[in-house]
């Protein structure tokens, strides 16, 4: 945009007084908002007017496109800060909600599991496993879970069969491959996943899920919502791919 005062005016002997005043009021808008821009736009063109020459006046359609302009820019500015003040209200209020979530269990990416002994009301030593699970993009004819103890030894294979697409919570008993509870302790588990079947079958991508349940719901430095979790990792919300 230019609003640049036309230097036909000095042939009509343009006092020097109001070129002065105009140039003074100009340098002393410096903001960069649209509303600056506009009213320095505004102070110009009045000046242009009073300064322009009869014979060689200025382009009115020129004018009206610069303000057509300066109107598109202060709405879109307006628009915008409308948008951030909508954005910060739904993240207070996604908070909010998401407070909810405290104390219960999230599946989330990750590959761990952790094995808890305990005794039973008839006094029998019993195993327990946190859940584990699977995210599935696309169905898939058969998925397989592998379980690893602490050393990378495989304790367990399980045939999960054919799962459609989405997510799979598991519930592992915590038996090893002849039956017998493992020690308790933390292990990890990898999926693996196929489409189709004999000489046609192809490798199916394939998310392992683990298990954390919610301490506490905090904020990023983005405004977004995260949620900390008892094994001390802390996630987005957007990362709990079942609340269980």
């Amino acid at each position: 945009m230019s609003t640049t005062i036309n230097s036909s005016s000095s042939n009509i002997g343009a006092p020097t007084s109001v070129a002065g005043s105009a140039s003074s009021s100009s340098s002393s808008l410096g903001g960069d908002s649209a509303a600056d821009l506009q009213t320095t736009f505004l102070k110009l063109l009045v000046t242009q007017l009073q300064n322009q020459d009869p014979t060689n006046p200025m382009d009115s359609s020129q004018m009206t496109s610069q303000l057509a302009q300066i109107s598109t820019v202060q709405g879109i500015s307006n628009l915008n800060t409308s948008l951030s003040s909508l954005a910060t209200q739904l993240n207070a209020t996604q908070q909010i909600t998401a407070s909810g979530m405290v104390g219960q269990g999230v599946l989330t990416a990750g590959n761990a599991v952790e094995v808890v002994s305990g005794t039973n009301s008839a006094g029998t030593t019993t195993t327990t496993a946190t859940p584990i699970g699977i995210q599935l993009p696309n169905a898939a004819t058969d998925v397989t879970l592998t379980i690893k103890d602490s050393n990378g030894n495989v304790v367990r294979t399980i045939d999960m069969g054919a799962q459609s697409a989405g997510v799979h919570p598991y519930e592992w008993d915590g038996n090893d491959s002849t039956g017998t509870a493992v020690a308790a302790g933390n292990y990890t588990f990898t999926a693996a996943a196929t489409t189709g079947t004999g000489t046609s079958a192809t490798t199916a991508t394939v998310t392992a899920l683990s298990y954390g349940q919610v301490q506490a719901v905090g904020a990023n430095s983005d405004g977004s919502t995260n949620l900390n979790l008892t094994s001390g990792k802390t996630i987005n919300l957007t990362d709990v791919a079942e609340i269980i």
